[in-house]
């Protein structure tokens, strides 16, 4: 199935998960905020929540600096 990552269109296979969709970014322990489809979800919640069809998910870093 095909979903929008951070506005490109990314082929992953049925059942995956939000989690696994961020781990494939980054393997960062904090700092980082998903959103499906608009939505931010709460971490916790990654784990549970597969992606569907077209879904679009934005996936952002915290960039530390001065």
């Amino acid at each position: 199935m095909t979903v929008t990552l951070n506005g490109e269109p990314r082929e992953v296979p049925p059942g995956t998960t939000v989690a696994q969709l961020v781990s494939q970014l980054t393997d960062q322990p904090t700092g980082v905020a998903a959103a499906l489809n608009g939505e931010v979800l709460p971490r916790r919640t990654w784990a549970g929540t597969p992606l569907a069809d077209r879904d679009q998910v934005e996936v952002v870093t915290a960039v530390q600096g001065g």
